[in-house]
Order: structure tokens, then sequence, then C-alpha cells
């Protein structure tokens, strides 16, 4: 299956650097390679494009602006050099953020991100009824039940290690394996134990019981996973889950 995209940088070195990246990768077909954000609206409003690989900061109309304002969006993954675009990037949607230099590493795990999401909607067009009743227990038991593409799973509370949002699904990370959930991460927020599960970023949700190391910036798993955390949901996971079992030097 070849899916399609588009390159949008104003340098022209960056443009070649990703598009060289891309040719590697055998069910990308490259539409257009654009030198700014003008350009490739002209193309967007006029052709279906899979995927967006898209600088930020750019002359006229940013990569933002130009998501913003495209009434049919593809997915974007943004390539940048401003990590403080990454906030406002996720809120927007983007499915990726990428830090340059773009390593082909990292472009091939975000495209592969990107054809799984685009796989997993032609799934649900084809079985719309798996998306309704993703409902969890109620009744304190240690595990609930999901849909996803093969069936009904279940699954215990602590075997779920991190969650990460696809959009309108969601990917679940246990120590072996891997689940996709046609529940979107807002959704699955609600639904699960607050007092086991904790947002915290915009893109994930972690099970405490499974957190080694917290900096400021990331959080460190068991199994060796590491996701990021944002400032605000730092604070909130320190006041509701950390501060109060951390050992103090001084006892009243």
């Amino acid at each position: 299956m070849m899916y399609s995209c588009i390159i949008i940088d104003d340098n022209e070195i960056e443009r070649d650097a990703i598009e060289m990246h891309l040719r590697k990768i055998p069910s990308l077909n490259i539409l257009a390679i654009c030198s700014n954000g003008i350009e490739a609206s002209q193309i967007l409003s006029t052709t279906p494009v899979d995927i967006v690989y898209s600088d930020i900061d750019m002359p006229e109309l940013s990569g933002m602006e130009l998501l913003k304002s495209l009434k049919k969006q593809p997915l974007f993954i943004f390539i940048t050099s401003f990590t403080e675009y990454a906030a406002e990037g996720f809120n927007l949607d983007a499915l990726d953020f990428i830090v340059k230099p773009a390593t082909f590493e990292r472009i091939f795990k975000a495209t592969n991100k990107a054809i799984e999401y685009l796989e997993l909607k032609k799934l649900v067009r084809k079985e719309p009824q798996q998306q309704a009743d993703n409902s969890v227990n109620e009744d304190g038991d240690d595990h609930f039940f999901f849909r996803e593409t093969k069936g009904i799973t279940k699954l215990k509370y602590d075997d779920v290690i991190y969650i990460e949002s696809m959009g309108d699904f969601s990917k679940l990370f246990t120590r072996n394996d891997k689940h996709i959930v046609l529940v979107g991460l807002k959704n699955l927020e609600k639904q699960l134990p607050s007092k086991i599960f904790s947002r915290v970023h915009k893109q994930y949700i972690i099970n405490i019981n499974h957190i080694t190391t917290l900096t400021n910036h990331e959080v460190h798993l068991t199994h060796n996973f590491i996701v990021p955390i944002s400032a605000s949901n730092r604070q909130e996971l320190l006041e509701k889950s950390i501060d109060k079992k951390i050992l103090s030097r001084f006892m009243k």
C-alpha cells in the first residue's frame, strides 16, 4: 500500500535531507516538495495527501498556521529546530514532532506511526460497530475489557505500563506487547481509574505504579519505557501521587 506525502521547508538543505530519508521508505509516494506554506496550501486544497512533513517556522505562513487553515487535515508530522513549539503542535493534534536534525530512524518511526493510524482508520470504516461500548469495569475489579481490531481483549490494570494517543485511537503498551484501542486518549482518561493512571502529556497516560524515575521532562517506567511529561502534568503528578510518599529528611 502506497501513502502520499508532501515535504514543506523553507530551507533547501533541510528539504533535501528530509527527501533523502523519505525516499528510503518504499510505502511513501512524495507528491510535492514545497519551499513555503502558501505553496503547500495550494496543493493541499486540490490534492488528497495522507501525510505532511512540515517545518514550523516559515515566513508568511507557518506550519501551524497552515494546519489551522485546512478544512480537511492530513496527518501532520512537524520537523523543526524549536522545541518550544512542541506543546502547541500537539494541541493542534499533530501526529508527531521531530526536532532537527531529523535522523532517518526518527522519521521512520514517525512514518510508521502515521501509516499504522491510516490503516486503523480504514478498519474502523469497515467495522464501525467496534467503536462503541469501550467502557471499563466499575465494580472494583483489577481488570478491564476493550475492543480492538481483532476482537474483545481483557487486560489487568497492572499490566498496562503506558498509553499513547493516536488521534481517534490509543495504543496500550504492556511489557511484551501493544494493543490498539478504538478509543481516544481523552475518553480513556475518563474511564480508567485515576488512582492508577495519570495523564502526563497531551499524548500520554502512564500507570503510576510503573514509575521508576521522574525528571523535569520525562517519566522513566519499568521495562525501559520513557515518556515525556509536561510541566503542569508533572506538578499534578507530584501532588497527587508522589509528594505524599517522598521520605522526609526531618520528622516532627
